[in-house]
């Protein structure tokens, strides 16, 4: 089959590889569509931190927000699964371990990561192999597209939710990205005024043509019940911390190149609460069910879909925001 590789940081090719096989307790999926995410293009550029840590090593194949048909199963898996339209978690835990047992094993200590760690090969192919425990079944009205958003959607969800924000609340994203933009759509249709903070005109007049008016390149000077950090810059989270209200919320997603700093002495005397926002493990199924019900429609996010050449001028800039899709299946020309 045909995948895209990263040999080095900027260096990659579109290879034939062996196809994967249906291991016991496994499936293979054709994949429909995968996404391209910023945690993609610092693979891409060399900075991604497991590649220093030493979890994750090129060459690589990426790829872990993804939709498709289940076309194999492995002994000991239901046949039901077989022919069905499928996204996946990307976080495969060890299934054994106190955190896994807690329902946490998005922090497992030995977990797998699609398209991240070493180990588990990512969708940018045209086929790919996961357990079947990890599967999540599309409804029918999650067409593609939407399949390989349930994963950045999970996440963002879950972001959404940590702010406990409704009906009254006034909450300030910062970071109008593909995370930033679905946090706010998951916080608009709970009934909170959301207001969007970004550094582009580009990117600002994209969440206003979401509907989204409240976009601003300064905060304004509102009191915000809870802040949500969906960007990489360092300052943000001290940021944050300075323009919430005293009693309410930071959400903390986003993740920056170098340590960020707060002073965790205006926490307590803010009597602030602080939330980190790991993987859209907890939250996939619940993301699925938004997106089937259509309160919450990310499909706007998608700028193009590109077929595996394509992909290494994406990682590269080539092309517009705020997400690109592949299409394994399309060919060049």
């Amino acid at each position: 089959m045909r995948a895209f590789v990263l040999t080095g940081p900027g260096a990659y090719e579109v290879r034939e590889v062996p196809a994967p096989q249906a291991v016991p307790g496994e499936v293979v999926v054709e994949v429909e569509r995968a996404g391209v995410c910023g945690t993609d293009v610092e693979f891409f550029t060399g900075e991604m931190a497991y590649l220093h840590q030493g979890h994750s090593s090129y060459p690589m194949r990426l790829g872990h927000e993804w939709a498709g048909t289940v076309a194999e199963i492995g002994d000991g898996v239901d046949p039901g699964w077989l022919g069905r339209r499928v996204m996946g978690d990307t976080m495969l835990g060890d299934r054994t371990c106190r955190r896994c047992c807690r329902g946490r094993q998005h922090v497992c200590e030995q977990r797998q990561e699609v398209g991240i760690r070493d180990g588990r090969p990512g969708a940018l192919a045209e086929r790919i192999a996961v357990p079947a425990w990890s599967l999540h079944a599309l409804p029918d009205p999650v067409d593609a597209v939407l399949g390989a958003l349930v994963e950045p959607g999970g996440n963002a969800l879950r972001a959404a939710r940590a702010t406990e924000a409704g009906p009254g609340d006034r909450v300030l994203v910062m970071g109008p990205g593909t995370i930033g933009l679905l946090v706010a759509m998951f916080l608009r249709a709970a009934g909170a005024e959301v207001h969007l903070l970004g550094t582009t005109a580009s990117s600002l007049d994209f969440a206003r043509g979401l509907g989204f008016e409240r976009a601003w390149a300064e905060v304004p000077d509102l009191p915000f019940d809870a802040v949500v950090d969906a960007a990489n810059a360092e300052h943000l989270p001290a940021l944050a911390l300075d323009r919430v209200e005293p009693g309410g919320r930071i959400v903390y997603i986003g993740i920056a190149g170098r340590p960020s700093r707060i002073d965790t002495r205006a926490l307590v005397l803010k009597d602030v609460t602080a939330v980190g926002i790991l993987s859209a493990s907890p939250g996939l199924a619940d993301t699925i069910a938004a997106y089937a019900e259509g309160g919450v429609d990310p499909r706007p996010l998608v700028a193009a879909t590109v077929g595996l050449d394509e992909v290494g001028a994406v990682l590269a800039g080539g092309y517009p925001g705020p997400k690109v899709q592949v299409d394994p299946r399309a060919r060049a020309g």
